[in-house]
């Protein structure tokens, strides 16, 4: 028995949740995990499918974000953004990519509306969506009218941009995934899948050789040079490793004859930080701390947020007085108005809120990025995480299906 509520498209969800069974549902997960390793997160049970009107506003919202970005001064606003001791060298004038997340949440009235929750100048699972959009197909079958796909994409066409940007002119060999340990990483699938679409390796850290300027691995035994480097390292989690790795990560601070596939400085300059220049009704109103004049009288309206921590890190989501008094450095933080998330997936057992991230490609030469793609998360617990849905069916990783344009707009 499905719970009954308000839902985004209530036909499709009406079919797709009679039609389910825990048996294809297995069936799909298993062929997911025959891939390479065993995925190291929760697959959850359904997509979420979201009509033209809703994806609209998530596009608007990015398109606006990206108008501040384009912006010539946007680099001198985020100047900050970087910490001194993780800036690197040779950064090029825009990041390939970047990721919006969205929550899908109740608006004024009721209405559900998305929210954006954070965005990051940084690459996601691109790879792996793609094994996910395959593997449904052939296990649900597709939905008519509808795509995981953005901006008039197909799989083929997404493939074809995502290696382009990535390998560029270079031999595949040259081109590097470079992550800490990747094959020990929760997201590794998409690691693998990279390496299968692009034709490229994943390299971890301590495996650089370095000749003076030059980086080189071994491939196949043989050294290898490497003239771009696709970057899945958070340089924050660095200072999270042994004193060995520290070290040997401390070369990609120096001057190096290799091009960023996105430049790391760009995960600052995209990000938490960006918020607050950013004014849309789909974008949760955000203020430094270190700006507010006095605190706002509905305090509990707030979540306070720390600029340089990542993955839900030291936010707070109760916010008092004391809490804000007991901060020594008011211009690292930011307060953002909370945002309601809706509980709009039907389930067996309770609703669950969705998130919906956005991916963008930004190719050389190209006046600003496009929409390509997308990934979901569903929930049922107060965040979106993990440790906020233990033992809990019907949440975790998915993706979500887009209406698509009756009349299609021209792409970006």
């Amino acid at each position: 028995m499905f719970t009954q509520i308000d839902t985004m498209v209530p036909e499709l969800r009406q079919a797709y949740n009679t039609a389910f069974t825990d048996e294809k549902f297995q069936a799909f997960v298993q062929a997911l995990n025959s891939y390479s390793t065993p995925i190291q997160f929760r697959i959850a049970e359904t997509p979420v499918f979201i009509p033209q009107a809703f994806s609209r506003q998530m596009i608007d919202a990015c398109e606006q974000i990206v108008d501040v970005i384009v912006q010539p001064g946007f680099k001198e606003q985020t100047e900050r953004a970087i910490p001194e001791n993780f800036r690197v060298p040779n950064e090029n004038g825009h990041p390939h990519f970047i990721a919006f997340d969205f929550g899908v949440c109740h608006g004024t009235g009721g209405a559900l509306e998305p929210q954006l929750i954070e965005m990051q100048g940084f690459p996601t699972l691109f790879g792996y969506q793609v094994l996910l959009d395959d593997v449904f197909n052939a296990h649900f079958g597709p939905v008519a009218g509808y795509s995981s796909y953005l901006d008039g994409l197909s799989r083929e066409t997404y493939l074809e941009l995502f290696k382009k940007i990535v390998v560029g002119k270079e031999d595949p060999a040259q081109v590097i995934l470079l992550e800490i340990f990747p094959q020990q990483q929760k997201t590794n699938v998409d690691f693998y899948c990279t390496e299968d679409y692009l034709g490229i390796k994943m390299v971890c850290i301590t495996e650089l050789i370095r000749k003076g300027k030059q980086l080189s691995y071994l491939k196949d035994g043989k050294e290898t040079p490497v003239k771009r480097i696709y970057n899945r390292v958070i340089f924050d989690e660095l200072q999270q490793q042994e004193a060995a790795v520290q070290e040997k990560a401390a070369i990609l601070f120096e001057d190096l004859d290799v091009e960023w596939v996105t430049h790391p400085n760009w995960f600052y300059r995209i990000s938490k930080f960006t918020l607050p220049l950013i004014h849309h009704p789909n974008i949760p109103e955000t203020r430094y701390l270190s700006d507010l004049e006095a605190l706002p009288e509905d305090l509990e309206h707030y979540v306070l947020k720390p600029l340089f921590s990542f993955a839900g890190q030291g936010v707070v989501i109760d916010v008092t007085p004391d809490d804000i008094r007991a901060i020594r450095d008011p211009e690292n933080w930011i307060l953002q108005k909370k945002v309601h998330y809706a509980a709009v997936i039907q389930t067996p057992d309770e609703p669950a809120k969705a998130e919906i991230r956005i991916f963008y490609f930004w190719e050389e030469g190209a006046a600003r990025p496009r929409p390509v793609n997308n990934l979901a998360r569903l929930s049922k617990g107060k965040m979106i995480g993990v440790r906020f849905n233990k033992d809990k069916t019907w949440t975790g990783g998915s993706f979500a299906l887009f209406e698509q344009y009756k009349n299609a707009p021209e792409p970006l």
